[in-house]
């Protein structure tokens, strides 16, 4: 990857934003035959954003069959990465979901004939060292996907330019033009994947995208096997909130609490919530008996957060919006590419 310093280029696709949705949108693109170039204002996998860090979950376990078949959609597509790759990018240990209402997650798998199995109270204890309550969900294509190596296996296959900022957005007849830090840009199409960085840029744009930014924390601990593990989403029924837990290496646990943090504005390294590591250490202490209690490191990372948890990928003009967010997005990246590749 090289730094871009023409000050006046045409292109086909621009591309703004090297995040994981970016680039899987520009890695479709390409496989659509597209002449693509992402911008990232900062370097891949830098800590301002969303997509930084070792590992995401992965899973089918949805109680919406909509997010179940986009998984089922995103699944194959990431095998054909790490086929490009020669990466390891997934490895599906299972997921364990201790919804207490289990019933809406079981329909939409078996509506989706996404396999499972049900585990007796106490089981996934003596099987897995997980102490979770109640009778829980086994979703078999649950587990992670390697971020970091996702980042680099998506960014080796298509032109990544670095510390190039997008300030505004100029959509004409049929083409728009992008004024960067390093010029103008003409392209026929702009796809916007910028993330927590959308927003004002799209509103320029005359786009409205009504978002919220948020600061979560996620810390780690150390636990002998916790590569062979299934991720963990523990639901809290009274506050809507979930603890949730995954392989971050061979012998380290990464847990967070969904939707726990602050609203911020983008652009500054976040700082740890101290109270929020502290109610992640107390799950620890309850649910993983083997692990060392004692947090050996937390990071911040962003939510960009629309209402329901849901995406966007919309056309307009000129544009794509490309923010699948919510907190939740990374698993489907592949698919969403597909999706955008398909608008433009």
């Amino acid at each position: 990857m090289q730094s871009f310093t023409r000050t006046m280029a045409t292109r086909d696709v621009v591309v703004v934003g090297g995040g994981v949705m970016g680039l899987a949108a520009a890695w479709a693109l390409k496989r659509a035959g597209r002449d693509v170039t992402v911008f990232e204002q900062y370097e891949i996998g830098h800590p301002y954003g969303s997509s930084h860090g070792e590992t995401r979950i992965f899973r089918f376990a949805y109680s919406e069959p909509e997010w179940v078949q986009l998984a089922q959609e995103a699944l194959p597509l990431w095998r054909e990465l790490e086929q490009e790759s020669g990466a390891e990018l997934l490895s599906l240990t299972g997921l364990l979901d201790a919804s207490a209402d289990r019933e809406p997650l079981r329909a939409a798998l078996d509506a989706c004939d996404a396999p499972y199995d049900l585990l007796a109270p106490g089981e996934a204890g003596r099987r897995f060292g997980i102490e979770l309550a109640g009778e829980l969900v086994l979703e078999l294509h649950g587990g992670i996907v390697r971020a970091d190596r996702a980042l680099a296996a998506f960014s080796a296959r298509v032109p990544v330019e670095t510390g190039v900022r997008v300030l505004a957005l100029k959509p004409g007849n049929y083409r728009v033009s992008l004024e960067t830090s390093a010029g103008i840009i003409d392209a026929e199409l702009a796809v916007v994947a910028a993330g927590a960085w959308a927003t004002p840029l799209l509103a320029d744009a005359g786009i409205e995208l009504e978002t919220e930014v948020s600061q979560e924390t996620v810390s780690y601990y150390d636990l002998s096997g916790a590569h062979t593990l299934p991720s963990v989403i523990d639901w809290n029924e009274e506050t809507g909130r979930h603890a949730y837990s995954l392989s971050a290496g061979e012998n380290v646990l990464k847990v967070g609490l969904h939707h726990s943090g602050t609203l911020v504005e983008p652009g500054r390294r976040g700082t740890p919530d101290p109270a929020v590591v502290e109610a992640e250490a107390e799950w620890v202490r309850r649910r993983y008996p083997a692990a060392d209690p004692e947090p050996k490191g937390a990071e911040t990372c962003l939510y960009t957060n629309i209402d329901e948890d849901q995406f966007v990928i919309e056309r307009h003009g000129s544009i794509i919006d490309c923010s699948a967010c919510s907190g939740h997005g990374f698993k489907f990246a592949p698919a969403v590419g597909s999706r955008v590749a398909a608008l433009a």
